[in-house]
């Protein structure tokens, strides 16, 4: 040794799914299922090792029952588990966490969530951020961990599964979207963006409203629009570029903003991971799995001094994940397959299978209603050009028009006032 100081990368996200990809087992279906499920028992297994009292997150999902289902198997004594619900209709999953923990025989505590929790936690969110972190399932996230940390100091979590898996939903319909519209020539699709926003969303909203409402999607105008959206775009990853962005184009929001180009812009990840809905994997798992799902339960659990793990990020998962045809986690038009085949090992098929929920707020609601004030006053026009970021314009009309109920804004506008939000506890701390 010289005494000089080298860096050198000894795992690379981004190489062992090009190898993988490239390089696919050989497994038939009973292998594939035995060897996940052998890999993954053990991950689980290293992260139960504690000297303190241990429990795990279950919403019902696919992720985190098979993280339960699998501590549970390898435990001598019912695993603490915890879950959140809320009262609005669409977002509730602690039913089926309460049915899954019920199956399984854990010790399961529930706490149900609605907008006076929300309002109780916003002020703190900038302080135990410390950036402006836009994610609304912050606010559950860190209620369910105050509430697990009553309880035990580790909590096992599910995350990791979605990107590893192929777990999102635009993984199938982003890539059949595009199948279907990117082979038109672009000035046809241009023009039939133009013609959608020829009639405005009401009249849309109208022109469904003849629709059995069963058939028909809720707030249909906002759903076309945005499909118009789509249509203009240049390729698959744009595509992909769109479906995660927030804002069409930021720097129409952001005085004087430019938008960062990072990995997602990289046209050398297509020479590598050919297929489009492997590559939004990857591109999910190097950017909003660590910057987004990450930062928000460790953020969370740590304001609370809870211990959050991730057995499915175990470096051998990730591996043999992405060692696996894409056959065995997309199949029959859903993702989590061969995840899927593991966990109804333990748990049966009926008490899984429904339509994916996500880990989702209510917040376009409560926007409209009990956190309308808090969020008038962080958007108010005279402030927002006083401080001189956004402009100004478009917030309100952003704003208005969810206001209305014509449009529904809540994941753009949550951007803004966290923003708003962390800039005036910075206010507060100079003053």
């Amino acid at each position: 040794m010289d005494g000089n100081e080298r860096k050198t990368q000894y795992w690379d996200i981004r190489s062992i799914a090009t190898t993988g990809t490239r390089n696919c087992n050989s497994y038939n279906d009973e292998e594939a299922i035995e060897a996940l499920d052998a890999v993954l028992r053990d991950a689980v297994s290293k992260r139960m090792v504690a000297d303190v009292p241990l429990g795990a997150f279950l919403s019902g999902g696919v992720d985190s029952s098979t993280v339960v289902a699998l501590m549970q198997v390898q435990s001598d004594r019912p695993v603490k588990t915890f879950s959140i619900g809320f009262n609005e209709q669409g977002y509730d999953e602690a039913k089926y966490a309460k049915a899954v923990a019920k199956h399984l025989g854990t010790d399961h505590t529930e706490l149900y969530v609605d907008s006076k929790h929300a309002l109780e936690v916003l002020p703190n969110i900038p302080k135990w951020y410390d950036e402006p972190f836009s994610d609304s399932s912050q606010i559950p996230t860190y209620l369910v961990s105050e509430m697990t940390r009553k309880h035990v100091t580790v909590a096992l979590s599910g995350d990791g599964g979605d990107e590893l898996f192929a777990g999102y939903n635009r993984y199938f319909w982003g890539e059949r979207l595009w199948n279907w519209f990117g082979r038109w020539p672009k000035p046809l699709r241009n023009l039939a963006a133009s013609a959608i926003h020829g009639l405005a969303p009401q009249t849309w909203d109208q022109l469904f409203s003849m629709i059995p409402e069963k058939m028909c999607p809720p707030q249909p105008g906002d759903k076309i629009y945005k499909l118009a959206q789509l249509l203009s775009l240049d390729g698959q990853d744009a595509l992909y570029r769109r479906l995660v962005s927030q804002w069409d184009d930021p720097a129409r929001v952001v005085l004087n903003g430019e938008e960062y180009k990072g990995v997602i812009w990289d046209e050398t990840v297509q020479n590598d991971i050919g297929s489009f809905s492997e590559r939004m994997q990857l591109f999910d798992t190097l950017t909003y799995l660590p910057d987004d799902i990450l930062t928000k339960v460790d953020r969370a659990s740590m304001a609370v001094s809870l211990e959050a793990r991730v057995p499915l990020l175990d470096h051998r998962v990730v591996e043999f994940a992405w060692g696996l045809p894409n056959h065995m986690k997309i199949r029959n038009g859903q993702g989590k397959w061969l995840l899927r085949q593991v966990l109804y090992k333990y748990v049966p098929k009926d008490l899984i299978e429904r339509p994916k929920m996500g880990f989702g707020v209510p917040i376009d609601r409560w926007l409209r209603k009990d956190l309308r004030d808090w969020g008038e006053e962080l958007l108010d026009p005279l402030r927002l050009h006083d401080e001189g970021y956004f402009n100004v314009d478009v917030i309100r009309k952003t704003w208005d028009e969810h206001q209305s109920g014509t449009r529904n804004w809540h994941y753009p506008l949550w951007t803004i006032l966290m923003f708003q939000s962390w800039l005036e506890m910075q206010k507060k701390s100079r003053s």
